[in-house]
Order: C-alpha cells, then sequence, then structure tokens
C-alpha cells in the first residue's frame, strides 16, 4: 500500500465498542407484510425540528446525491435529538483509501419515525428496512436505522428485519472493507468486523461465516469481484470457495441486477481484473448460460484464457458497457474455437446479441453497440475489404468502438494483427475525406426516371453508392448510367 493511503488510515482513531439499545424505543421485528402500515405510521403527524409540519417529498431517483458537510450537519441533528448516529459502508471504505465518496450514507440507532420527525423534508424509500432519505442543504442523505436482518427466503432480500445495534448492524452486512462505521465529529472510526485491517492487508472478506453471507444475498457473489477488481483485492481463500460453491446461485437473480453489477465492473479500467476472477470463481458459465452452445472442457477453457479479448480492450482507460460485454461474450464463446472469425459472421452475432437481450435484460442501445462491434467478418476474412466497406465502416454509429474491438482481437489473436494494423492506417487515411457524402442517386431519381418501385432498388441503390465510395462514378449522371446497367 502506498505511503499516501497509509497515511489516509492513521488519521482516524480505531475504537472497538458496544452500543447499547436506546432505552426510549421498544424496538422489534418488522414484518413486510406490515410493510404498508409501517410507512402509514412513518407518514404520521408531527413537528419537524424546524417548527413546520413534516412533509412527504419525492426524490427522483437520479437525485440521489450527498455532501460531506451536509451528512455531517444531519449525524449533529440526529445525536442533537438523543440519538447514536455515524457514517455507514462504503463512504467510510472510500474516505480511508484516500478516495472521494460518491454518496454519504448515515446509520442511525432512531428509528424511521424517529427521523421524520427529526427532520422536514424526508421520503420513505424503505421504511420496513429502517430507511428514510433525508434531504437536508443541497443533498439526499440515506438515513437507515441499525438492524438486524432475518431469514432471506429470495437470495435477495431479507423478510423481517430487527432493529438493534451497531455492532450487529456490522454484523449482518457483506464484506469487512464495508461494515465500518465513523464518527464525524470526532473522526473516529468505529470497527467491529475487522475491516481496517483487511484494507491494509488488501484483502476482500465476507463478514463472519462466508456461506451465511451468500446464502442471505446472491448477489454478493458479484460485488465481491466488483470490490476485489475496483480496489486491486485479493479475495481471503474461505470467501473465496464460498463463492464458488454457491456460482450456481446467480440463477435466482434477475438479469437486470446481474447486468448492473455487471456494468459497474466492467466499464472502469480495472475490468480485466474482474474478468480473471468472473472465471476463476467459476461465474462466467452461469452469467452467460444463455449464450450459444461452446466448449467447456478444461482445454478449451484455458484456450479463452490465451484469448484474452476484454482484457485487451481499450487498455488503461474506461470502455462503455455494451462494448465490454461484446468483448467478454466473444471471450466466452470463443472457448474451444481454432478461430474467434466464425463469431463475427452476422448470423452469430445475431445470435450472441438475442441471447444477451434474454439472459441480461440489456437496453436497445447496448445490444446496437454489442451487434455493430462484433459484426467484422467483413473486414477480416482471407480477402481484403473493399473501399466501399472500409468507408461504409467508418460511417456507422460506433466504429470508434469498433475499432476497439479491433484492436484487442488483434492483440488476443495474432493472426489478426497484420489485418488491423492495415486496416487501421486504411481508416485513418479516409478518415481525411468525407467517408459517407450524400448519395448522388436516390430512389426519387429511379422513379423520375420511369423505374418502377421494387427490390431491386435497394441491390441497385447500394451497388451505385459503393461505386461513388470508391470513386468509381462522381456525377448524378453518371449514376444513373451505372443504374441502368444494372437494371436486369
Amino acid at each position: 500500500m502506498s505511503g499516501r493511503t497509509l497515511s489516509r488510515f492513521h488519521r482516524f482513531k480505531v475504537i472497538l465498542r458496544r452500543s447499547p439499545l436506546p432505552s426510549t424505543f421498544a424496538l422489534g421485528p418488522v414484518q413486510f407484510s406490515s410493510r404498508a402500515r409501517a410507512l402509514r405510521s412513518a407518514r404520521g403527524g408531527g413537528s419537524g425540528i424546524l417548527g413546520t409540519t413534516m412533509r412527504e417529498d419525492t426524490i427522483e431517483p437520479g437525485e440521489r446525491r450527498s455532501g460531506r458537510d451536509d451528512a455531517v450537519a444531519v449525524v449533529r441533528r440526529l445525536r442533537g435529538g438523543g440519538h447514536v448516529a455515524y457514517f455507514a459502508g462504503g463512504c467510510v471504505r472510500d474516505a480511508m483509501l484516500g478516495l472521494e465518496p460518491k454518496d454519504y450514507d448515515v446509520a442511525t440507532d432512531a428509528p424511521p419515525a424517529r427521523v421524520r420527525e427529526l427532520f422536514t423534508h424526508t421520503q420513505a424509500v424503505g421504511a420496513a428496512f429502517g430507511v428514510i432519505l433525508v434531504r437536508h442543504g443541497n443533498s439526499v442523505i440515506e438515513v437507515a436505522t441499525f438492524r438486524t436482518d432475518g431469514r432471506y427466503a429470495d437470495g435477495r432480500r431479507p423478510e423481517a428485519v430487527t432493529f438493534t445495534t451497531a455492532e450487529e448492524d456490522a454484523k449482518r452486512r457483506d464484506f469487512t472493507i464495508n461494515g465500518m462505521f465513523l464518527d464525524p465529529i470526532e473522526n473516529k472510526v468505529i470497527d467491529y468486523v475487522g475491516g481496517q485491517a483487511d484494507l491494509e492487508a488488501r484483502v476482500l472478506r465476507a463478514i463472519g461465516e462466508a456461506n451465511r453471507r451468500f446464502d442471505e444475498d446472491h448477489l454478493r457473489l458479484l460485488r465481491a469481484v466488483r470490490f476485489a477488481a475496483r480496489f486491486s483485492l485479493s479475495i481471503d481463500p474461505a470467501t473465496e470457495a464460498a463463492i464458488r460453491a454457491h456460482a450456481e446461485h446467480l440463477k435466482r437473480i434477475s438479469p437486470e441486477r446481474i447486468a448492473e453489477e455487471l456494468r459497474i465492473m466492467l466499464t472502469p479500467a480495472s475490468r480485466r481484473r474482474a474478468w480473471e476472477l468472473l472465471w476463476a470463481l467459476g461465474l462466467m458459465p452461469v452469467i452467460f448460460r444463455h449464450l450459444p452452445e461452446r466448449n467447456d472442457s478444461p482445454n478449451a477453457q484455458r484456450a479463452n484464457v490465451q484469448r484474452a479479448i476484454l482484457p485487451a480492450l481499450a487498455e488503461g482507460a474506461a470502455a462503455p458497457f455494451g462494448l465490454a460485454l461484446a468483448a467478454l461474450a466473444l471471450c466466452y464463446r470463443a472457448a474451444g474455437r481454432d478461430w474467434v472469425s466464425e463469431l463475427l459472421e452476422p448470423a452469430e452475432v445475431r445470435r450472441t446479441v438475442q441471447a444477451l437481450r434474454a439472459g441480461l435484460k440489456i437496453s436497445n442501445e447496448e445490444a446496437d453497440l454489442v451487434a455493430e462491434s462484433t459484426q467484422l467478418s467483413a473486414l477480416l476474412g482471407d480477402a481484403p475489404p473493399t473501399v466501399a466497406t472500409m468507408k461504409r465502416f467508418l460511417a456507422q454509429r460506433y466504429s470508434r468502438e469498433s475499432r476497439q474491438m479491433l484492436r484487442a482481437i488483434a492483440r488476443a489473436e495474432a493472426s489478426h494483427a497484420t489485418r488491423v494494423a492495415w486496416l487501421d492506417e486504411r481508416f485513418e487515411q479516409f478518415l481525411q475525406g468525407d467517408v459517407a457524402p450524400p448519395p448522388l442517386l436516390t430512389g426519387d431519381d429511379l422513379t423520375a426516371a420511369g423505374w418502377k418501385p421494387g427490390p431491386a432498388f435497394k441491390r441497385v441503390l447500394d451497388g451505385v453508392y459503393d461505386a461513388q465510395l470508391e470513386d468509381r462514378v462522381n456525377t448524378k449522371e453518371e449514376a444513373l448510367a451505372m443504374a441502368e446497367t444494372m437494371r436486369s
């Protein structure tokens, strides 16, 4: 660990202590079946701390943000009301790593109804879980009541929660690096789970019994990969073994949630580490079980790892999700094949896109990027592509991303290196001019010349436009004359 990062750790005083339950509140289980009653209770009347009536605010999904000063003010107000309150989770981890937290979350022993009494502008987004959004200053801050979780029946959320102490709240969280609290007033870290030691050792470790953590919430399997990749952490052996043992449980998680985790882990420059872990932990076959057939033999697995298309993609830089996902899918489907080229044919590209739509519910824009960045057979075939083919490629919406894919394939599969280097040189030459000029000949021109609209229109217009791109026709008259030769 760098000296700079260590110095950040040493800025905080670490304390280990037990936080007693406040005697003024009787805390017990909040069942899902009574969620509506809990929400109604939380929305009951009462005066805000400023003497105005408490109001239910509507906070848009994209509005969630929080600044440190506003979050500290929220902590101060909770404490002024007689409650324990700390920063919690990821913002503590990021601060200890010398990173700027994106959001500041607050954890407290105040129940949801009490939080809403203390703040004027709130929204109950998960009162049954003890979660209230508080609008304070220029921020929207998540305030959660310390809790323990009941049984997880669906592998994602508990059936019930019990409001409890800070220590018990820490022990129900996923990984030690996410289980710490920070007292922002005293600048002290409250660490019940060994998170600071694991951060210093660069280790990702499940809190408590690893198998239990992944039994509770299967999405933690992917979160482990994301955190390990993002922060360059090794994974504790017991945690790693539990991930492998529970890999099949990802099938119980919705495609949308899996895709969202992949978006977060594959778009940053750290995606190579994520790629390595997805393979090593046995998660790839589960994530991509909807993709067309592949060879799962040990030899095929080794061949795939050697053909590292994703790690070669935009090395050291961020990449759009559709492009990174396309590269990952190519890696997966390439196992057991002699050449990746066959996966770049239009028919195979369609199969890949359809499977990703079904298996991960990717957006239309992401699907278009997957398709365009992998339909490269015309450029990498045995015969060199024509000028028209190369210019049409450059005129596509995602040509820049597709060029990144070509370079990644060339790095991963040396047989394509010479062709891709030649293509790059030609592309730069063409980009000095107009690669998509207005067509000299249109359907209206053919109709005016006495043509009857029909299937031949597209074939003729495409052929004439190719000739225009290659400077074989330069005027409308020449274009129309060429069309006449193609009429039959």
